[in-house]
Formats: C-alpha cells, sequence, structure tokens
C-alpha cells in the first residue's frame, strides 16, 4: 500500500533506516493528519529518492518512522534557474510554487531598476519551494537564493550558462531555443518587474552572449504568469518534458 502523505526530512534514507522525527513532524503527522502506528509515510530528503515508510513510534512531540522499500529513486531536475524580480506576497508565493513543481533547479530573486520590492523573505519563499516538492510529488528541493541585484548577477554570468531572456517589448518564438548546440547546456530564464527592464537593462542583456531575446506572445503577461509560461516552453523546448 502506498502512502498518501508525503513528507521532506534532513535525515539519510535508506532500507531498515530509522527516522526520528521532530514536534512540527510528529505535530503533523500524529495531529492533523491523524495517522498512528502502522501508517505508512513517504519520505525524501533531496538526495536518496523516495522511501516507504512505517510510523514505529508516535507522539505528541516526537516519533519513529522506518524505511521499508524506495519507491522512487532520486530524480534531479534541469539544470534551470528562474530569475525573477519579486512581485506582491501572494504572487511571489505563487512564482516560487509554481517553479518548484515545474523543474526549476534554482530560483534566484533579483532586484531590477524598476522592481517594486527590494526586500524577500528568503526562509519563508524556500519553506514554499518545500511544500511545493512535497505536494507535486518530486525528489528534489530547488534552492532559493537570497534577493541579488540583476546588474551584479550579470556581472558574474557564468559562460557556459545560456540564459532565456524573456522581454516583452520584442517579438520572438521561444521554440527556437531547441537548437541542438544548447539542448545539454546549463540555462536560466530571466522574467522581469511588473514595469519591465530599463533601457539600460534591456541593451546590456541583449549583448550577453548567452542571451536568447525570447517573446512570451502578443500580449503583455504579468510576472506570475510569465514565469508558468515560460518555464513551459523552455520545459517543452529543452527540458525533461520531451
Amino acid at each position: 500500500m502506498s502512502a498518501k502523505v508525503r513528507l521532506y526530512v534532513e535525515h539519510p534514507l535508506g532500507a531498515g533506516q530509522s527516522v526520528p522525527l521532530d514536534r512540527d513532524q510528529a505535530h503533523y503527522l500524529f495531529g492533523v493528519m491523524r495517522l498512528g502506528l502502522g501508517a505508512q509515510v513517504a519520505l525524501f530528503n533531496g538526495r536518496d529518492g523516495e522511501w516507504q515508510t512505517t510510523v514505529v513510534e508516535a507522539a505528541k512531540r516526537g516519533g519513529v518512522l522506518e524505511c521499508t522499500r524506495q519507491s522512487k529513486p532520486l530524480q534531479m531536475p534541469p539544470d534551470l534557474w528562474l530569475i525573477f524580480a519579486p512581485i506582491k506576497k501572494a504572487r511571489t508565493d505563487f512564482i516560487v510554487e509554481k517553479a518548484a513543481e515545474m523543474g526549476a533547479a534554482r530560483i534566484v530573486p533579483v532586484t531590477t531598476d524598476y522592481t517594486n520590492s527590494d526586500r524577500i523573505r528568503q526562509d519563508r519563499l524556500q519553506a514554499h519551494a518545500l511544500e511545493a516538492a512535497e505536494q507535486c510529488g518530486g525528489t528534489y528541493v530547488p534552492e532559493v537564493t537570497d534577493l541579488h541585484k540583476l546588474s551584479r548577477l550579470l556581472d558574474d554570468w557564468p559562460k557556459d550558462r545560456q540564459l532565456m531572456f524573456c522581454d516583452e517589448a520584442e517579438v520572438g518564438n521561444a521554440l527556437e531555443l531547441a537548437g541542438e548546440a544548447h539542448r545539454n547546456a546549463p540555462w536560466a530564464i530571466l522574467i522581469g518587474p511588473e514595469g519591465g527592464f530599463s533601457d539600460k537593462e534591456r541593451q546590456r542583456l541583449q549583448a550577453l552572449p548567452q542571451s536568447h531575446v525570447v517573446s512570451l506572445g502578443p500580449r503583455i503577461l504579468r510576472a506570475d504568469t510569465a514565469a508558468v509560461a515560460a518555464l513551459t516552453l523552455w520545459q517543452r523546448a529543452l527540458g525533461d518534458w520531451t
């Protein structure tokens, strides 16, 4: 019988391995989900795949699970970064959650010339990415970085990482990214702020040798919609959906 509850843990996972639960995890499993001794729980830690476990100790402030079998191997996402400018709280949360669900390996918030928000709670966004991985069946949790300045990120841009620059001012076709020359390369997707990119930023991004300027269609999309659209196009053309 497969487990209906999935949980991320830091502890190593393997056949016969005992996994202790902290107070919050015990409360969730035994208080919220009403599980008891003998119940099945799926665990993953981002390193050892997904394991089916059995509850062998259950208490209000702790508990122990025992690994019985591996139900999924570790499935790493493509080497893809999603770079975006933070927007309103709920919509920023949405972007992080969908990026985790859709296979981004790293999520990078940035400030741009027209960014409306210059603060984030990195720990809270990382928790959203973790919850999204728990819900979508993923075995890997993408890293959510602290806030970067776009200009400094470009100063140190890796020579081998291609950049899908989603520019609302351009007309292009994202499906052209499917060129074989870059199929197995590291990639990043850049989504702009609600106010768009400044002329200075646009000129710098267009001049970057690794940059591929694309359009996301004939209408200007909200930033959270643009993130989902760009991830979908990239995954369909170059990612693990093909």
